[in-house]
């Protein structure tokens, strides 16, 4: 189905709609988690189990819409308040999930 041309300017709505279990949502959730770093796509590929020849187009999907950024060989997290506001709300789901309350006084 056709779209009208200025869509194709306009940014997309659903930038920081990434499906769980995708590639994509992979690298972005362990990049979001790991913000004071950046990862070569070997060392993605290790840390996500990401078929390594896929990493590399994954990553320039992502770099397309904004959301990581690259230096040479390495890549991390964009500068965005929206990853910002991602990585916490994953951060409390994650934590919410493994918080101990057993013990506690």
């Amino acid at each position: 189905m056709p779209i009208n041309i200025d869509r194709l300017d306009e940014e997309p709505a659903d930038v920081l709609d990434l499906k769980e279990g995708t590639q994509p949502y992979r690298i972005v959730r362990f990049l979001a988690a790991n913000d004071d770093k950046a990862y070569t796509q070997t060392e993605l590929h290790e840390e996500t189990g990401i078929k390594r020849g896929s990493v590399g187009a994954v990553l320039s999907r992502l770099e397309n819409r904004g959301l990581v950024r690259h230096q040479g060989r390495y890549w991390a997290i964009a500068e965005d308040d929206r990853l910002a506001s991602y990585a916490a709300q994953r951060g409390a789901s994650s934590s919410s999930t493994t918080d101990d309350y057993y013990g506690e006084e």
